[in-house]
């Protein structure tokens, strides 16, 4: 710790400071690896499912096959949300941020749950299952009121992943895509101690509810600091356009040392596990949908920086052109982060009402002393 006016770099956001201890998930930036309760996320994407991944998040093991059905049905009971919230959605104005909708909409749960308050064990996992099960269905409904859609009732017969994209389209999805969609929601389900993340434990530390602890993860989410960057990635692509426009623009960029979105990571040194996976699939929906010039610009992107800076694409730079070709509006790739990351939210705050303590950091005082008051009339 330093003194007077100086600080250290380490402590500049907290880096590489360990201000919790968690056995839910880990990141090893060096060797680019991603594990949750101990299982590398390559071997989840490849055989589990997100609902699967929720229950280990939350219990710290796999379930049996009898504990997976149970927790699927209690799971799809939960996609009705109550009435009173789908019509008060209906008075936000439609040109909101759908970010600050899912934040009210969210927090408002809470006045339609009285046994959501409670922060022992059994209580705070039933207040989980309620937000977990309803996060998509209010996400999915926002987008249909804005655009004066009458709101698609959830099917209960459906996973998360599925009734999602069957309640944002009013159709059921294909196969290939429903599942596509349930592993992306797999690879955004925890990473550590994240700013949203981090900020859940704070809020639930205080012995505030569950809802209060997302609500505030939500508010995090949405800084551009934190999420958003795949809707800019996106955002950057249509800017381009052209594929033979990326090398020019890629020099320019660099030489006016402007940040190139999904390129690099806080942590990774290395390729993001879960980009992996993001660009096979940006792959497979450029070959669904006969589009490809939103991957072959992805990947020159990628090529060149790792050409000129050895840095490498994150999470957000595939699943900008995956979820774009699956006819996902811009502004939904941050709410369908939240309808990932609430399976880690949620585990974050049952393992933090386990063992609770308040989080009270300190912080360097770097400001002036010795002041004596002056009179107001002698200023």
């Amino acid at each position: 710790m330093t003194t007077g006016t100086e600080t250290t770099a380490a402590t500049e956001g907290l880096r590489g400071v360990v201000a919790a201890q968690s056995a839910i998930g880990d990141v090893n930036g060096i060797e680019g690896k991603l594990i949750y309760q101990g299982y590398d996320i390559h071997d989840l994407a490849e055989h589990s499912t997100f609902e699967e991944v929720v229950y280990l998040l939350w219990n710290g093991r796999l379930p049996t096959a009898d504990e997976l059905a149970e927790h699927e049905a209690r799971l799809r009971r939960n996609y009705e949300t109550p009435a009173e919230v789908i019509e008060l959605m209906k008075q936000y104005p439609k040109a909101s941020d759908p970010m600050d909708v899912l934040r009210t909409a969210v927090s408002s749960l809470d006045l339609y749950d009285p046994q959501g308050q409670g922060t022992d064990r059994d209580s705070a996992v039933g207040a989980a299952v309620r937000i977990t099960g309803r996060i998509g269905t209010i996400a999915a409904a926002w987008d249909r009121i804005r655009n004066s859609k009458e709101v698609v009732a959830p099917d209960h017969n459906l996973s998360i992943a599925e009734n999602f994209l069957y309640m944002l389209r009013g159709e059921k999805p294909e196969a290939d895509e429903a599942r596509m969609f349930d592993i992306c929601l797999i690879l955004h389900a925890d990473h550590e101690l994240n700013a949203s993340t981090f900020t859940t434990r704070v809020v639930a530390g205080t012995l505030a509810d569950m809802y209060g602890a997302v609500t505030a993860g939500i508010a995090a989410l949405s800084g551009p600091l934190h999420g958003g960057a795949n809707t800019n990635v996106m955002k950057m692509l249509i800017e381009i356009d052209d594929p033979a426009k990326i090398d020019a623009w890629v020099d320019d960029a660099l030489e006016h040392k402007k940040k190139i979105m999904g390129i690099g990571h806080a942590v990774y040194k290395t390729e993001d596990p879960r980009a992996t996976w993001l660009r096979k699939f940006s792959k497979q929906m450029a070959d669904k949908t006969g589009v490809s010039k939103w991957y072959e610009m992805s990947q020159r992107i990628e090529q060149l920086m790792l050409e000129k800076k050895g840095m490498y694409p994150n999470v957000d730079f595939y699943s900008a052109s995956t979820y774009y070709l699956m006819g996902i509006p811009l502004d939904l790739y941050t709410p369908i982060f939240a309808v990932s990351r609430i399976s880690g939210w949620t585990g974050h705050i049952l393992e933090q009402y386990g063992n609770n303590k308040l989080i009270r950091p300190r912080a360097e005082y770097i400001g002036k002393r010795d002041q004596k008051y002056v009179p107001i009339a002698e200023r």
